[in-house]
């Protein structure tokens, strides 16, 4: 798929949306339409690492997600430990490095302790980066930004790539292509000022819906844009 004439995303970013109403759907809990997101999640990545795409980052849990009822969130962590040790030999045979960003320190003790074992675990590889945003909000991460650029003292003015260096994001690039899926139309506070300039993808359907070839889909759309960040 990695043809030379083709422009391929180094960066997409995800929003992964319809779990629940996948499973309401069907009459099932929620929780079974998130693990079957993870199926997805699966698919994904595979597809990355087909297409030599460097930077995949996954909205996985946002700061608004803590609203959500205390079962459905112990449930989602659970199911993310549950992911990060089924894929553990399959990340380190397929060379994937695994980075977080968010507010690492909201997340219950366990989830952190198998996050930085696969963190550390995968530190070296050199493959794809797959970032899962989690306990993520984009204006929570631009306040911090803020504050942690106002503790080290007077500096003005502040430049952008001064500004970058001091999101949680720092050593990714931007992202290039984002897509999202359940055909809803906004960005749900996911990354606001790192895609100032990215191209969106959206799908009507649901997360665990999206196939491997709804991602080559994508990718392939990206790559008979024209993108002129502003120019002529």
């Amino acid at each position: 798929m990695n043809q030379p004439h083709l422009r391929i995303p180094r960066h997409v970013a995800v929003i992964m949306d319809g779990n629940g109403r996948w499973a309401k759907e069907r009459g099932l809990p929620r929780v079974e339409g998130h693990r079957e997101g993870a199926k997805t999640v699966q698919r994904v990545i595979d597809g990355c690492i087909e297409a030599g795409i460097d930077f995949l980052t996954l909205y996985a849990f946002s700061v608004e997600n803590w609203k959500r009822p205390r079962l459905e969130v112990a449930a989602l962590m659970r199911l993310l430990v549950e992911f990060l040790r089924a894929r553990h030999e399959e990340m380190l045979e397929k060379n994937i490095r695994l980075l977080v960003i968010g507010r690492i320190s909201d997340l219950p003790e366990r989830t952190q302790a198998q996050v930085e074992k696969s963190i550390s675990a995968t530190a070296r590889n050199t493959g794809l980066t797959l970032v899962l945003a989690l306990s993520y909000g984009s204006r929570t991460e631009i306040l911090d930004a803020v504050n942690q650029l106002i503790a080290q003292g007077p500096r003005v003015p502040v430049t952008e790539t001064e500004f970058s260096r001091a999101l949680y994001t720092a050593e990714l690039p931007d992202p290039d292509l984002l897509i999202r899926t359940s055909g809803e139309m906004r960005l749900s506070n996911f990354l606001l000022w790192q895609m100032s300039y990215t191209e969106i993808f959206v799908t009507k359907k649901l997360w665990p819906d999206f196939s491997r070839d709804d991602f080559r889909e994508a990718v392939h759309d990206f790559a008979h844009r024209e993108r002129r960040f502003g120019a002529i």
